[in-house]
């Protein structure tokens, strides 16, 4: 059975600058060998030493991208199939692309129409973007605007990277989840929201940790990597992967009322090691789940996230290269801060020393935490409430280490409360205590182990976490007690 194949600009040099070949193949498979034996130097370039196809060339047949479907090279080709070979682009241009064999569906011109109408997108840059990559690290609450408008906005591939399950306390912020799915896998939730969006784009799901050992393989094969993470070391990976791989890095955080964005890892930029060398001390920057957040803010800052993204990917506007942008919610300001490339960043400096991914964890001062913890002696809620029952001598003291906006949530009935920031600069107000029992509580053991591993380092013995903190009290004791 005859078929053609699409060659992309870039790789016509190996085919006599043929845009395009007839071979008789009845699997992508048989047509991808008889393509290469054909033209034998163009092998190399679409497979590895192993045979495997080359994680930056992507498949499609007509519309369909074949590449992380497996058993689609070697069902049967339909009579005049279309194979179309795409590469990817770091910065997703992709100006390989052939726009007299690249098109949109009728549904496509529908859905698309508002674009089509802005001299700066029209076809050729719809056509852009149903053959750009983005890999979102993170499916919550910065996830959740970026996948649902680069989803609206036609990105043909989006790859996400998330271990989670939805809890209900996401449903205040993260928009793509609901009830419905409530102890579902964020991924899950995720694919199915893009595709009852839009069924046009390819999603790749990772249900995994981004970590130093897979971030390389998982983020190769896309054109920019947008970071949606939580926490410092996954967002020291990121940028560190981008610059590895030659990818910019859509960068957006958030903390309560505000926000920041920015574009790293460019060319003619800094990376996110050039404005912060070092990450804070461990428990320094509290997380959502600790510190809060307004629901809109992901959304705010997420939107901005892909309006940088779509104009990376669109090679239009000016992007937030060398620039931070600061958003404050309360005043609803915006503040542009110029950034500049640190001449001694280990990364991207004039002699850099990082060359390969480091351990995170350890670098952001959290690599013994595991170990720390399983030294922390604890004490169960119910041996607590038991002793706290006898009114004699025995009764330990108990210390909430939580900020003070969460006292009004839920509470123990603590005797003193210091939040674990404070900690260290108000261990003299502990010392009245020193000779008794002291259980130290949390919202749910975390911040209180680490104020254990504080107390036990400045001499306190008598000491005790409180397993599970107030989330087990709510379960185990006191059902009334609100859980957060």
């Amino acid at each position: 059975m005859s078929i053609t194949i699409q060659v992309p600009t870039v790789l016509r040099r190996f085919t006599r600058d043929l845009a395009s070949v007839e071979l008789e193949a009845a699997t992508v498979q048989d047509a991808l060998t008889a393509l290469t034996s054909a033209y034998p130097s163009l092998h190399k370039h679409l497979f590895d030493q192993d045979g495997k196809l080359r994680s930056f060339v992507n498949v499609y047949v007509d519309t369909r991208d074949v590449r992380n479907l497996p058993e689609r090279y070697l069902s049967p080709l339909e009579p005049g199939a279309q194979l179309t070979i795409v590469p990817s682009i770091a910065g997703g241009s992709h100006d390989n692309v052939d726009r007299s064999l690249a098109k949109l569906t009728a549904q496509e011109y529908r859905q698309y129409s508002r674009h089509l109408l802005l001299p700066e997108v029209g076809v050729d840059g719809q056509v852009k973007l149903k053959y750009s990559s983005v890999l979102v690290v993170g499916a919550g609450g910065l996830g959740s605007p970026l996948l649902a408008y680069l989803a609206a906005a036609g990105v043909g591939r989006i790859g996400i990277v998330d271990a989670d399950v939805v809890d209900e306390t996401n449903l205040q912020r993260q928009i793509i989840h609901g009830r419905r799915t409530v102890g579902v896998s964020k991924l899950k939730s995720a694919r199915d929201f893009i595709k009852n969006l839009n069924p046009h784009v390819t999603v790749d799901t990772f249900e995994t940790y981004f970590t130093a050992d897979n971030a390389l393989e998982i983020a190769a094969p896309y054109d920019l990597l947008l970071d949606g993470t939580d926490n410092f070391p996954t967002r020291y990976l990121v940028n560190d992967i981008s610059f590895f791989l030659k990818k910019r890095n859509v960068y957006a955080s958030i903390y309560r009322f505000e926000g920041q964005i920015s574009v790293f890892c460019d060319p003619d930029g800094p990376c996110y090691r050039c404005l912060y060398p070092e990450p804070p001390s461990p428990g320094l920057v509290p997380s959502c789940a600790e510190g809060g957040v307004l629901g809109v803010l992901p959304g705010i800052v997420g939107s901005l996230q892909a309006n940088e993204a779509l104009k990376l990917l669109l090679g239009i506007g000016v992007p937030l290269v060398g620039t931070l942008l600061r958003f404050d919610a309360l005043e609803l300001a915006f503040t542009k801060f110029e950034l500049k490339r640190d001449p001694n960043c280990p990364l991207c400096g004039e002699h850099p020393t990082l060359t390969k991914p480091i351990d995170y964890v350890q670098f952001c001062g959290l690599g013994n935490d595991e170990q720390a913890f399983t030294q922390v002696r604890e004490m169960t809620v119910h041996e607590l409430h038991a002793r706290r029952l006898t009114g004699n001598g025995s009764r330990p003291v108990v210390l909430d280490v939580r900020n003070i906006e969460e006292l009004g949530i839920a509470r123990l009935g603590e005797d003193i409360h210091i939040p674990l920031a404070e900690l260290e600069f108000r261990l003299d107000e502990l010392l009245p205590y020193k000779d008794r029992d002291l259980v130290i509580s949390c919202r749910s053991g975390v911040r209180s182990a680490r104020a254990w591993q504080q107390l036990r380092a400045a001499g306190f013995e008598r000491i005790y976490n409180l397993e599970g903190g107030i989330l087990a009290w709510a379960d185990h004791i006191d059902s009334s007690l609100p859980k957060y």
